[in-house]
Parts: C-alpha cells; sequence; structure tokens
C-alpha cells in the first residue's frame, strides 16, 4: 500500500484500477439515477420503521445507508485530492513560466505550463 498522493500515482499519463473505478464511480454517484437510489434508500429506511418490521430489517436498511455514505465518501475525498493536486500542479507551472519571461527567456517552464493545462484530463 502506498502512502502517496492519489494524482502522483499517475503522472506518468497512465492511471491504476483504482483511478479508473473512482472516475467511473464519481460521474455516477452525479448522475441522477444514484439520486434517485438514493432517494429510494432513504424512503425505504422510513418505510421500514413506520411499518415496525422487526429489528433485523431496521438493521440491514440502515447498514446500507451507512455503507453508501462511507463509499461516497471515499470517492469524494479522492476526487478533491486529484483536483487539488491538479490546481497545484497548473499554479506551480504559472508561476516558473512567470519567472522564466521575467528573466528573458523562454524555455521548459512554458512546455510545462503548456503540459498542465489539460493536466485534470489525465488524472
Amino acid at each position: 500500500m502506498a502512502l502517496q498522493h492519489p494524482a502522483r500515482k499517475g503522472q506518468d499519463g497512465r492511471r491504476g484500477r483504482f483511478e479508473k473505478f473512482a472516475e467511473l464511480a464519481s460521474n455516477f454517484t452525479s448522475s441522477p439515477l444514484f439520486a434517485l437510489l438514493c432517494l429510494c434508500l432513504v424512503v425505504t429506511f422510513f418505510a421500514v420503521h413506520a411499518a415496525g418490521l422487526p429489528l433485523e430489517w431496521q438493521l440491514l436498511v440502515g447498514d446500507s445507508m451507512g455503507a453508501v455514505t462511507l463509499l461516497l465518501l471515499a470517492m469524494l475525498k479522492n476526487a478533491e485530492r486529484r483536483a487539488e493536486h491538479a490546481i497545484q500542479r497548473k499554479l506551480d507551472a504559472i508561476a516558473r513560466a512567470m519567472l522564466e519571461q521575467h528573466s528573458g527567456r523562454e524555455g521548459e517552464a512554458h512546455a510545462q505550463l503548456r503540459a498542465a493545462v489539460g493536466l485534470e484530463e489525465r488524472l
């Protein structure tokens, strides 16, 4: 298990299975279909309690809601960290390019800035 920043892992342009899964999950969880599924889960939670079903059913529905919440938190944190890293890399590239331009030469920093502009698409 690597304790590396999630965005640093795929710097060579390749993304791992978790990064691909996290992106797909992020796309799914921001869809109307997922919102509808969550609404159904909440309605089921209240229906189970209102109907007075056995405690096992109440625990099952409550635990399901807790599991969905935990997964959403993990996906949200992953997306947040990737976006944060992309923004920082862009700011660093802008600063290096400005320093290069101020010194009167244009070189590697400008090339890095051009590469950083589309960074979030690769993360």
